[in-house]
Parts: C-alpha cells; structure tokens; sequence
C-alpha cells in the first residue's frame, strides 16, 4: 500500500453523494484519520435551466453517483469508505481501487496548478494565435481560476472585448 495520498472515485447510491462526504468527513474526524482521508469532493457546476421562459442558474452534480476522495489507501480508510452508508464500491476492477490519473484530475480540475504570468491589466500585448493572430491590445482584466485573460483589442477601428488562454498572448515590449 501507498503512503502517498492519490484521489479516488467512490460510487454511490444517485443522491447519496453530499451524505456520503458527510457521513465519511464524520468518522474521519471520530477516528482522527485527517491525515489519511484528506480531501472529499463532490464537483459541482452551475448550470442555466431555461423553464417557463425564465432563465434560472443552479448548481448541478458533475459526476451523479459519485464522490471523489483524495486519501492514502490503507485496510483502515478502504473499510472506512466502503463500509459508508449509501457508497457501493471503489472504481476499479473487482475490489481493487485504481487511483486517478495526473490527466484525469487535471481533467476534472480538481487540483489546481499555480500560474504565474508576466503581465499585469493594462500591459499591451499582442495575440500569438488562434482567430485573433497578429491583433494588439491591452489587459484589462486577468482571470486566474480559468487561466484566462480580458483584453480590449482594437479591430476594424473599434475596441472589442475579447477573452483569450494566457499561452495564447505575449507581451509587447
């Protein structure tokens, strides 16, 4: 068994998954086990729900029937887990949990990577490629939880709005 500690899908029963992270965050603190279960995510996204003709925004389970564990896997937090009430079973073939792999968090956004950019709002820059190549404008707002940045670029003799991928820009001197 691992020391190191690697995430882990746990399935459950549709519904379960915010008691579940509950009930297993309850006896992780019982049992004193922090160091061992560290983290339980249920993702959650936002969604528009167009009814009636009104829009509506609520928060929706990413993956149904499923809750995700960063823990050290060890006899003690495998029973600690499966024996939850409302969890079937690890992901992975027959008993074995397989842990996620670096893409798959990536992927999901679980672990989030620090960035550090070289440019700050109102630095020119100028767009390296993508629809927008070749184009000049200035930051006007840096996004760092998408990576992203705002920047007014000048086309066709107006400024337009524009969002673009940090990689996608560089600085102009």
């Amino acid at each position: 068994m691992s020391n190191e500690a690697k995430w882990y899908v746990a399935h459950t029963y549709s519904g379960y998954e915010n008691k579940v992270k509950a009930d297993i965050e309850k006896t992780i603190e019982n049992r004193n086990m922090q160091d061992v279960i560290q983290e339980i995510s249920v993702p959650m996204e936002e969604v528009v729900e167009i009814k009636d003709d009104k829009k509506k925004t609520v928060m929706r389970k990413v993956f149904p029937g499923y809750v995700i564990i960063k823990m050290i896997m060890t006899d003690e937090s495998w029973y600690v887990v499966r024996n939850c009430r409302g969890v079937t079973g690890f992901v992975g073939p027959g008993s074995k949990p397989v842990p996620l792999t670096d893409e798959e968090i990536a992927a999901i956004g679980l672990e989030k990577k620090t960035v550090t950019v070289g440019f700050d709002v109102g630095d020119n820059i100028r767009v390296k490629y993508g629809p927008l190549e070749g184009f000049v404008g200035v930051i006007t707002a840096i996004v760092m939880d998408k990576q992203k940045i705002k920047a007014k670029i000048s086309m066709f003799g107006r400024d337009t709005d524009v969002e673009l991928e940090f990689n996608q820009v560089e600085e102009l001197s």
